[in-house]
């Protein structure tokens, strides 16, 4: 009962924060905008919709593309269904709301034992699927007292979490509330019954389907593709200043080498702060592909619109991946789907995929911009080890691929929707 109180304590101060914070900050605006007569939307939308429904929460982006791969299979396996797609950030609404593989994207209101029974009462889903975590507390309970299935997938659990914790008992609750969890590996499967949480699948990570239909599918960058053409190519994913100031001395001394760059994020500040690293040294992608130039006298391509990372990375000789200096690496599976060699930052060991690569000598982790250059030298200048590398890249993609058939697997057999 403390431990619900405190929750609940806990929303109200977020929503405070938010309110405070939209007044300077674009993200927690929208997140306020979104959300303001957000029941009668979903009223509005679904009052007159009598099919099954079945609800994919996702927390942001990041989370969708690793959903994507199970709403596809689930699609195609369950074609009856309407599917309803939530989003709790801004950036992974905004990004989706128009999203054509879904019925309706909503955002995710906040979590009160209020909001909670009108959501489920409103969006009255068949099943549920959770992406990866974005765990709430009074949906999950409201969910389970409605008794509908609740299927949490790719889902990474470690000693260090909350859940484990001696005062985290009241938190592992929730995970009791989901009817299956499908996780990554075997140690988050052995963790979870050790807490007696028994109804547990190690299916992989869906990421790993959902950048090898990425791979396969054919591109038309013209732009990209001339700026990359002739040279050795470093293609830099979802960085942040210190990532670009990591890479920027190799650069400097490489006249002959290329490197594309998208930063995480494409507001003013970010793209200004990559830009400042390269000084005039560089064409941002949005005015470059207007110019159709046939000659590049400058080394840099900075990507100033979203949506086009994944299919850059099939252009670099070597890829460098972001967040490693922060709260954690990207997507590195983005990049080594193309059998290329990954560099990043030192926090990347709660990614299972990071650890598996490093081990493989596909990945390889820095912590000063001298260590990426010997890295990055010595790879750029070995052909063979480049090509050893790369099969080693794509055989373990292929030997992870697969998650997402067998989750709808497991829900024909053990599942009556």
């Amino acid at each position: 009962m403390l431990g619900t109180i405190v929750y609940w304590s806990l929303m109200k101060i977020y929503n405070l924060l938010i309110i405070v914070a939209s007044v300077f900050n674009p993200k927690a605006k929208l997140w306020l905008k979104g959300r303001k007569k957000i029941f009668r939307l979903i009223e509005n939308q679904l009052k007159n919709d009598k099919s099954s429904r079945v609800w994919f929460h996702c927390a942001s982006l990041g989370e969708f593309e690793q959903a994507r791969p199970v709403i596809e299979e689930f699609r195609k396996n369950f074609p009856s269904y309407k599917i309803i797609l939530t989003f709790f950030s801004p950036s992974g609404y905004e990004a989706k709301k128009d999203c054509k593989l879904v019925d309706w994207v909503f955002y995710l209101p906040l979590d009160t034992p209020a909001n909670a029974r009108k959501l489920v009462g409103l969006l009255k889903p068949n099943l549920v699927f959770f992406s990866k975590y974005d765990f709430w507390f009074f949906i999950l309970r409201e969910l389970h007292r409605k008794q509908i299935p609740v299927l949490l997938f790719s889902a990474v659990f470690r000693d260090n979490q909350l859940f484990f914790k001696k005062v985290g008992g009241w938190y592992r609750r929730l995970l009791f509330y989901f009817s299956h969890i499908f996780v990554q590996d075997l140690h988050s499967k052995e963790l979870l019954e050790k807490y007696g949480i028994t109804n547990v699948t190690v299916t992989g990570d869906t990421r790993f389907d959902r950048v090898y239909q990425i791979a396969r599918q054919p591109v038309d960058l013209p732009c990209i593709e001339s700026f990359a053409q002739g040279h050795k190519v470093i293609v830099a994913g979802s960085t942040y200043l210190q990532d670009a100031l990591i890479i920027s001395d190799f650069i400097v001394n490489q006249p002959d080498i290329r490197l594309i760059i998208a930063p995480h994020e494409i507001d003013q500040q970010s793209l200004e702060d990559t830009m400042s690293v390269f000084y005039s040294n560089y064409y941002r992608y949005s005015i470059l592909k207007e110019k159709k130039l046939q000659n590049f006298e400058k080394q840099v391509l900075i990507i100033d619109t979203i949506g086009l990372l994944s299919k850059i990375y099939r252009y670099g000789t070597i890829a460098y991946v972001g967040g490693g200096f922060g709260s954690g690496i990207h997507n590195i599976l983005e990049a080594v789907v193309y059998g290329k060699p990954v560099i990043f930052g030192p926090n990347y060991r709660k990614f299972n995929e990071a650890i598996d690569l490093i081990n493989l000598q596909v990945a390889y982790s820095v912590q000063s911009s001298e260590e990426f250059f010997e890295i990055a030298e010595r790879l750029m200048n070995d052909e063979q080890l480049l090509d050893e590398i790369s099969k080693r890249a794509k055989n373990y993609i292929l030997q992870n691929t697969g998650s997402s058939q067998k989750i709808i697997s497991w829900i024909k057999e053990n599942l009556q929707i």
